[in-house]
């Protein structure tokens, strides 16, 4: 099962992941905390982690190209949830 990190700088880390997790929930299988979440969607599975500074973001799936798509999903909510930054993610 491929996976794929990315840590993006953000000082509103805890708020994103709380969006996303609220956003997904009435469709996915979501758990979250204000420093950890977990959503569990089609393509695979999003584990988030927020710190003071920092969000990572966690993907795993059943193959490159579900992985691939999930990069994009994930991040493309996450850069219009915070519209008034720019979020890098450097996926590793």
């Amino acid at each position: 099962m491929p996976d794929s990190r990315a840590v993006v700088t953000t000082a509103h880390a805890s708020r994103y992941l709380q969006q996303l997790c609220k956003h997904w929930a009435h469709k996915f299988e979501t758990e979250f905390t204000l420093t950890v979440g977990r959503i569990v969607l089609t393509i695979g599975e999003a584990r988030l982690a927020a710190e003071a500074e920092t969000l990572t973001v966690a993907l795993s799936a059943s193959d490159d190209a579900a992985l691939a798509q999930l990069r994009d999903v994930v991040a493309s909510h996450l850069e219009r949830f915070a519209f008034r930054e720019t979020l890098r993610f450097e996926w590793t």
